[in-house]
């Protein structure tokens, strides 16, 4: 495999893995109280805690205050978070088609 298809093949996984960045915003803006944007970008830990810190909400006002701000922080967060999952995308791919290489070899 030339050098030219390796970095072709790893860009197309790449691309292929990319989230976008405009339904993570849609989801942030509608269910975001409910991690659904977490959820889309692979952050499920964090998304799960999200989701039972809003229906503790729905009890008291103070968990609501907090979502409130995590909400607001996660609007500057999204994009770092999607390029993260992209560069992690990218190390995979080239640990792939790494291997393939050496098979070949």
């Amino acid at each position: 495999m030339s050098s030219l298809q390796a970095e072709m093949l790893i860009e197309q996984k790449v691309a292929n893995a990319k989230k976008s960045t405009g339904v993570a915003y849609l989801l942030w803006f509608f269910v975001g109280g409910f991690g659904a944007h977490r959820f889309y970008l692979g952050k499920t830990g964090t998304a799960v805690a999200q989701l039972i810190i809003t229906v503790i909400g729905c009890f008291t006002i103070f968990p609501l205050i907090i979502t409130g701000l995590w909400l607001l922080v996660d609007a500057f967060l999204i994009p770092g978070i999607i390029q993260e999952h992209a560069e992690k995308a990218r190390r995979e791919a080239r640990l792939e088609v790494a291997l393939i290489q050496q098979s070949q070899a």
